[in-house]
C-alpha cells in the first residue's frame, strides 16, 4: 500500500473525527464521503469495527501496513500492556516528534522535513522518519535550516506546555525527549485495544 496523498478532509469524514487536525470540511459535512454518506446506515461488524480502528491509527500517524504491523509486533514484545505500549512508540517516531514540537505543522510536513534533512537528533543529521528516539535524546532543526519559513511558521505561536514529556529550548530550536508519554497524556482518541484485538485473531 502505497502512502495515502488524496483529499485529507475525506479520511476525517471517513471515521468522523478531525484527525488532521481543525476540518472546515467535517464541521460542515459530519457524515462519510460519497454520493449516499449522510443516508448511509452504518452496519458493522466487531471484525470492520477493529479494522477501521487500526486503519485511523495508521492514517494519524502517518503509517504504512508494513510499518504498523513492525511497530505492533515490537509492542508485544516489550513488557506491559500491548495497545498502550503501541501507541508509545509511535509517538516516540522521529517524524511525530518533530510534529509534536511544532517544527512542521502536520505529521507530513515533519516526515518531509526529516527526509530532506534539515533535522538533528542528537547533533547529528537524521533522515529516516521512523526511527524510535529514546528518552534523553535531543531532536532539533539543523543550523542552515533554522530560518526556513515553514519552521518559523510553525513555531509561531505554538503552544509546547501541551506535550510535558519534551522540554523545548526556544533558542536552539531543539527539544529534549524526557519521557514517553502517559497513555493519558497522549491526545489521539484510538482505541488501542481494538488493535490488539484485531491483530490477537
Amino acid at each position: 500500500m502505497a502512502r495515502y496523498t488524496g483529499p485529507k478532509s475525506r479520511i476525517a469524514r471517513k471515521f468522523g473525527e478531525p484527525i488532521y487536525g481543525p476540518d472546515k470540511v467535517l464541521e460542515k459535512k459530519h457524515y462519510a464521503p460519497g454520493f449516499f454518506g449522510n443516508n448511509r446506515k452504518k452496519k458493522s461488524s466487531e471484525y470492520g469495527i477493529q479494522l477501521a480502528e487500526k486503519q485511523k491509527a495508521k492514517y494519524t500517524y502517518g503509517v504504512l501496513e508494513r510499518q504498523f504491523r513492525n511497530t505492533f509486533e515490537m509492542a508485544q514484545r516489550t513488557k506491559g500492556i500491548t495497545g498502550e505500549i503501541l501507541l508509545q512508540l509511535l509517538e516516540s517516531r522521529l517524524d511525530n516528534l518533530v510534529y509534536r514540537l511544532g517544527f512542521a505543522p502536520t505529521r507530513d510536513a515533519a516526515r518531509q522535513l526529516v527526509s530532506h534533512r534539515h533535522i538533528v537528533l542528537d547533533g547529528k543529521v537524521a533522515s529516516i522518519p521512523s526511527i524510535i528516539v529514546k528518552p534523553g535524546q535531543i531532536v532539533g532543526v539543523r543550523e542552515r535550516s533554522k530560518s526556513l519559513e515553514v519552521i518559523e511558521n510553525s513555531l509561531s505561536g505554538f503552544n509546547h506546555s501541551k506535550y510535558p514529556w519534551i522540554e523545548f529550548d526556544a533558542t536552539a530550536k531543539a527539544g529534549k525527549y524526557m519521557n514517553v508519554p502517559a497513555r493519558a497524556d497522549i491526545p489521539e482518541n484510538i482505541k488501542e485495544q481494538l488493535i490488539v484485538e484485531l491483530y490477537s485473531k
